[in-house]
């Protein structure tokens, strides 16, 4: 799915932002009519306020979020947090800050859904959560730079500064609310039993992803240690039942509307 985006031209001489261009077009994608966005709810900072839910979207590290999101879930509310994954970057390299362009190439490096494992290694104490969903679009994205050091203490030649990213194309589009929505990320021939090793040959991937995967699905409940085989540990898949119980325990006693904050929000602007 390819997106209308802003000229390039224009991003370049445009003014500053605090938020980069694909911030507002996730914003843009993820609100539905007549919600609001950046609203202010308590010391917080919101995205997007749809008709019954909280949008958070996080380019960065899901790290960053999760005081925030825990707390919002604690309090009632019903969160979506956006988690946008990379799979291709085109990199655009500009002379100076407000420059022309001097170059443009595509990164060797390649992402997947899989990184988004990479991120839950720090969001385990969060998801999952009845009244959370995550979502990850994939998407290749552009990325406008410019030489600089910004704020790094140790400067070396080839330092770059962000300008900009913007989406360039999008990808599918996965949901994970419950545990065993993990499972459909696993190959379909995994054994009833299985080491980190049967999960790294399933997958095509080295053995040390494999295991950063075993231990965000083990410390989620997606997956359950059952012994093991000389030093390694064996695992078996969560069953729905374990996983719906799983989100029982952490269903808080009431859930809050945000109907309250909407109807705020339109007075103010008002």
């Amino acid at each position: 799915m390819e997106l209308g985006v802003v000229c390039l031209a224009a991003l370049i001489r445009g003014h500053p932002t605090m938020e980069t261009t694909l911030h507002h077009q996730l914003k843009d994608l993820f609100r539905e009519p007549g919600s609001a966005i950046e609203v202010k709810l308590g010391r917080y900072r919101i995205d997007v306020v749809n008709h019954d839910r909280l949008v958070e979207i996080q380019r960065s590290g899901l790290a960053a979020i999760r005081d925030k999101i825990n707390r919002l879930l604690s309090d009632g509310y019903r969160v979506d947090v956006v988690k946008p994954l990379v799979t291709r970057k085109r990199l655009v390299k500009l002379s100076r800050k407000n420059g022309n362009v001097v170059d443009r190439r595509w990164s060797p490096l390649r992402g997947s859904v899989l990184d988004i494992f990479d991120e839950l290694v720090y969001f385990t104490r969060v998801f999952p959560h009845p009244n959370l969903n995550l979502i990850t679009p994939l998407m290749q994205i552009e990325e406008i730079r410019y030489p600089g050091h910004g704020r790094r203490r140790r400067r070396r030649d080839g330092d770059f500064q962000v300008k900009d990213r913007l989406i360039l194309e999008l990808g599918d589009t996965h949901q994970f609310k419950t545990v065993v929505d993990l499972h459909q990320l696993l190959p379909k021939n995994l054994p009833k039993t299985f080491d980190t090793q049967d999960l790294a040959k399933g997958l095509e991937i080295p053995r040390h992803q494999a295991q950063r995967i075993a231990y965000v699905m083990r410390k989620t409940g997606s997956i359950m240690a059952t012994g093991k085989r000389r030093n390694t540990i064996l695992y078996r898949l969560a069953g729905k039942i374990e996983a719906k119980k799983a989100l029982a325990a952490k269903r808080p006693r009431l859930t809050r509307s945000v109907k309250h904050i909407l109807r705020e929000h339109q007075s103010k602007a008002a």
